[in-house]
């Protein structure tokens, strides 16, 4: 397949006879992480409809892991770009993420409106707990996959460590794994690499500087509104650098935005920040939709006299701030995918970051666990190092009890991720009723 040089090279219309259809399926499907909705995307494109081919649809995975941001958001919004250029790839991604958006807007605003009441709290301890399976399992699952060789195991070692007893800035650790990838990859590039589409590099200028305004015009706005200081500038600003320096994937953003907001902003507690991350688990669309839940309650933490209003704002600044990168990234770099896909050092790249991607995920599992698990989690330095510990005292035998219950569920029976959160939520709530507190 030829892609098209970034414009609307198809029949006016053709988008919009049925594909949106598919888009609007795929969306609606698109549950349970980064993993999930990149197989939904397979099935229905590779294998159902065969719009591409495996290795084109591996090539341009690999191209998506390698950019900042959600890989799956990327990778809708480049099949749409094959099929129809830009307006195609507006499509896809758009309706990859909007319903996802929409619900978990609604449940935000839920959440902030009843979040602190018994039966509530206890359905979102059940949430929780389930989640910590679903992340171990993540771990697991993606480590079987990408450490196929011991460097990459001892990348992954070495990037949870930086993280988890270092401190190390997470930007200097994937770009670390990335140089040490390039470095330790072998072999020239293949003869047949395809080359750009004839002036693809107008076409990169002209969406970089269109969508790099698109971005940041309204972003500025606020923040010349409202004040550099006021926390929706601040959260537009956050939420930029979150979608420039944060490779890897969705669990590689979600590690670094958790301990930014809770730790160093202080805009969520760590039980609300897990409780964003379960509920982007069981809603459609992209896990980083979190961010959405994020910038609603940072909002309406700051103006609780006026929660919803400033929590609608926040919201719509994070889902602004986040997923408009990922068409400037796309739309800009998308004539050049194939051949850079090919590359040998890229592809050693690529490695060197999944394999540190893999610690990355496995230091937020820790850090959920603890703060799940314990009702007392310190923070703490020692010299050079510098991390979290938990009281051993506090542990909490109920979340232990019903993470088991998933864990047997999700893993034993294997049921669905859906299944297994309202399961777990449920039994969390007759625990209550039983066992109150």
């Amino acid at each position: 397949m030829t892609p098209p040089a970034g414009n609307d090279a198809h029949p006016a219309g053709s988008t919009g006879r049925g594909e949106w259809r598919v888009w609007a399926r795929i969306g609606l499907q698109s549950f349970g992480g980064p993993a999930a909705q990149i197989a939904v995307m397979h099935r229905v494109l590779v294998e159902e409809l065969h719009w591409f081919d495996e290795p084109e649809f591996l090539r341009a995975l690999g191209f998506c892991m390698l950019l900042p941001g959600p890989e799956a958001m990327q990778l809708a919004t480049y099949a749409g770009w094959r099929r129809h250029g830009v307006r195609g790839g507006l499509m896809a991604g758009l309706w990859f993420v909007l319903p996802g958006a929409a619900v978990v807007t609604s449940l935000a605003a839920f959440y902030v409106a009843f979040g602190h009441a018994p039966a509530v709290a206890a359905l979102f301890l059940g949430i929780k707990a389930a989640v910590l399976v679903l992340v171990f399992e993540a771990v697991a699952r993606l480590g079987r996959r990408a450490l196929k060789r011991p460097w990459h195991r001892w990348m992954a070692i070495a990037a949870f460590v930086a993280l988890a007893a270092f401190a190390v800035p997470f930007p200097f650790v994937v770009l670390a794994a990335g140089g040490i990838g390039a470095f330790a990859s072998r072999g020239a590039g293949d003869a047949s690499t395809p080359v750009a589409t004839p002036g693809a590099w107008r076409t990169s200028v002209r969406a970089a500087l269109a969508w790099g305004a698109i971005w940041a015009v309204p972003l500025v706005a606020v923040a010349m509104l409202a004040g550099p200081r006021h926390v929706l500038a601040q959260l537009g600003g956050f939420f930029s650098k979150l979608a420039v320096v944060t490779f890897g994937g969705a669990y590689a953003v979600l590690s670094y935005m958790a301990q930014e907001v809770v730790q160093r902003h202080g805009w969520l507690s760590a039980g609300q920040m897990v409780d964003g991350l379960g509920l982007a688990e069981t809603t459609p669309g992209p896990l980083i939709l979190v961010t959405v839940f994020v910038g609603f309650l940072a909002a309406a933490n700051a103006h609780p006299a006026h929660a919803q209003a400033f929590g609608l704002a926040g919201a719509a600044i994070a889902l602004w701030a986040t997923f408009v990168p990922c068409f400037l990234w796309i739309f800009t770099g998308a004539p050049y995918i194939e051949r850079i896909a090919s590359q040998p050092r890229l592809r050693g790249a690529l490695e060197g970051i999944t394999a540190a991607v893999l610690g990355v995920i496995a230091n937020l599992a820790v850090w959920f666990s603890m703060h799940v698990l314990f009702s007392v989690v310190r923070t703490g330095s020692l010299g050079v190092l510098h991390g979290s510990l938990p009281d051993v005292m506090t542990l909490e035998w109920r979340p232990l009890v019903l993470a088991a219950l998933a864990a047997v569920l999700f893993l034993r029976l294997r049921w669905s991720v859906h299944r297994t959160l309202a399961a777990s939520a449920l039994a969390a709530w007759g625990l209550s009723l039983v066992l109150p507190r």
